[in-house]
C-alpha cells in the first residue's frame, strides 16, 4: 500500500467531511456537519459514485482510531461528574431504552436481509 493511495482515500473522505460542513452552514436544520458528511458519503456509495474499494483502507484505519478519539470527552465528563449525578436516572433510562431499540432494529434488519438473500433465519 503506497502513501499516495492512503492520501487519495483520505482525500475522498475529507471531501465529504467538507461538503457536510458546507451543507451544515447552508441548511438551517440543527444537524451536525459530520452527520451531513456521512449522509453524503452514504448516498455516494449507494449511487455508486464511489466504490468501497476507493476508501476501504483509510476508512478502516479511521475506524480503528475511534476509541482514542473518545478519551478526551470521557475525561472531560469525569471532571463534571457531580453535575451529572442529578441527571443519572434519566441517562440510565435513555441508555437502556436506546440499547433495546437498537437491538430490535438491528435484529429486524438482519432478518430482512437474510430472507432476501435466501439464508436461513
Amino acid at each position: 500500500m503506497t502513501v499516495m493511495k492512503y492520501l487519495y482515500q483520505a482525500g475522498i473522505i475529507f471531501l465529504f467531511t467538507f461538503l457536510g460542513e458546507v451543507l451544515s452552514r447552508m441548511i438551517p436544520f440543527p444537524i451536525p456537519a459530520a452527520i451531513w458528511g456521512l449522509l453524503l458519503l452514504f448516498l455516494a456509495l449507494c449511487l455508486r459514485l464511489i466504490r468501497t474499494e476507493q476508501i476501504r483502507e483509510s476508512s478502516t484505519f479511521l475506524i480503528a482510531l475511534l476509541p482514542v478519539l473518545f478519551v478526551a470527552p470521557t475525561v472531560s465528563l469525569m471532571e463534571h461528574v457531580t453535575a451529572l449525578l442529578g441527571s443519572l436516572p434519566g441517562v440510565i433510562v435513555l441508555v437502556v431504552l436506546s440499547t433495546v431499540l437498537t437491538f430490535l432494529v438491528a435484529g429486524r434488519v438482519t432478518q430482512s436481509v437474510r430472507k432476501k438473500t435466501g439464508e436461513d433465519v
